[in-house]
């Protein structure tokens, strides 16, 4: 019997040294990524069979005071807040007094007659074919929902509804305002009713700037080598209009498996990829992004404002979610939460190696490519470093797995390879988890 014990004890402390083991490379990892991509703070919860594993804050909630990020900080968590406007929708459709295929005129004065065909499910899914912004939204001006949305009248359909996924945060304006009419009360009062008072999430509720709100990060952007206030939004936007915690958002990860706001066949209607008029599928459902991760099934979404970047992500069969709020306005929260998920699902990631190879071959790299209208990606030599670009984004550095194939941190789920075509003009392909996202021509 005692040398059972023994055995018994021996193996629970090898567990316990095994959990601190993994944990400090969490930390280390964490630690690595906020002074890589210039971080502040960080605030991270880990749920592993419906128990949280691990809590922490990194960092400063507040530079200018000398705050530290904790748990219970409360980040802007931008479209991560979809989720919530999804669910007001979802619960009045439990209710009975909405369908998700009711037109969406029968609830907005004045709408156009373009807008006749546009249902809810459309809303829900981004693919109305609303233009993304409305032209009368001003983040530094409070307005009513419906005069933004409004605004949008005028303009044209950018696609037959149903026809493609576009993302729109006009739909989530719209989603907000029909809440408001069908529920009689603001959107946001509705779901803290429904939602986040009968979970206990009191730390969750609309934006306020004016407001006091205990334990507020501070927001911040990384620009010209050094750390900058960020610009505060007044405008509330049902699209991104929460304040959160991640011990909120696990208490929220929670009620979605027991079923606790939505009803289970509720739940899966949401967690289901939306159906174009072709009969092709984008993995999208309602207010969730259902993107796998190397054969993972991933149901997750991001958000990002002035000085806040955040990541909900949800890997359902390995019974895990990772929550990561940010107040940095060049934080990656997506590659960070996955990066955190890696060390708890062997061989999420693939584990790549930086090869040596002569720096001369960059040059042959180096141009803009195109991959749409609407982006241009630059690429350039910078000494004995390749540097890739986006837009105005920040430049990350292409690590060379060979002469040919690239990756950058902190995930390196993204090979960017380097080819010629037939007429012996160079192009960019990008993969992520062996699938082609995008390829163009320099």
């Amino acid at each position: 019997m005692y040398l059972k014990r023994v055995h018994f004890f021996a193996f629970v402390l090898l567990l316990t040294l095994s959990a601190a083991v993994q944990a400090d490379k969490v930390d280390d990892y964490v630690k690595a990524q906020m002074e890589r991509q210039h971080i502040p703070g960080i605030s991270i919860v880990v749920i592993k069979d419906q128990k949280i594993i691990k809590s922490m804050g990194y960092g400063l909630a507040n530079v200018e005071l000398n705050v530290a990020a904790t748990p219970d900080t409360v980040y802007k968590i931008g479209s991560v807040s979809k989720q919530f406007i999804a669910t007001g929708i979802m619960l009045l459709v439990q209710d009975g007094k909405i369908s998700l295929d009711d037109n969406i005129t029968k609830f907005l004065d004045g709408a156009p007659d373009a807008w006749k065909p546009i249902t809810i499910r459309h809303l829900l899914t981004h693919t109305s074919g609303i233009v993304r912004e409305a032209p009368g939204f001003d983040p530094f001006k409070i307005q009513n929902d419906a005069d933004v949305i409004k605004t949008a009248y005028s303009l044209p359909l950018r696609f037959t509804p149903g026809e493609k996924y576009e993302y729109c945060n006009v739909g989530y304006f719209t989603l907000a305002e029909i809440i408001t009419k069908v529920s009689g009360k603001p959107w946001g009062d509705f779901l803290h009713e429904r939602v986040f008072a009968p979970l206990g999430m009191n730390s969750t509720r609309t934006t306020n700037m004016t407001e006091l709100v205990n334990n507020r990060a501070n927001g911040y952007v990384w620009r010209n080598g050094k750390l900058q206030n960020s610009a505060i939004y007044f405008a509330v936007r049902p699209s991104g209009a929460f304040l959160s915690t991640v011990l909120d958002l696990a208490k929220w990860d929670a009620a979605l498996d027991a079923g606790t706001i939505l009803k289970q066949p509720t739940r899966d209607q949401a967690w289901t990829p939306v159906k174009l008029n072709n009969g092709n599928t984008h993995p999208y459902g309602f207010g969730w992004e259902l993107a796998p991760v190397a054969g993972h099934k991933q149901i997750n979404h991001g958000g990002s404002l002035p000085g806040f970047r955040a990541q909900l992500a949800r890997f359902v069969d390995d019974k895990l979610t990772v929550v990561v709020l940010t107040n940095g306005d060049n934080a990656n929260a997506a590659a960070i939460a996955v990066g955190i998920a890696n060390f708890y699902i062997p061989g999420l990631l693939p584990n790549r190696k930086v090869a040596k190879v002569d720096p001369k071959i960059f040059d042959n790299y180096a141009g803009q490519y195109q991959p749409d209208p609407s982006a241009i990606v630059s690429v350039t030599r910078e000494g004995d470093k390749l540097m890739i670009q986006q837009g105005q984004g920040e430049k990350r550095e292409l690590l060379p797995e060979s002469e040919v194939n690239f990756f950058t941190e902190p995930t390196s789920r993204t090979i960017y390879t380097f080819t010629k075509d037939d007429a012996g003009q160079m192009v960019l392909v990008i993969k992520q988890d062996d699938r082609e996202v995008w390829r163009a021509k320099k």
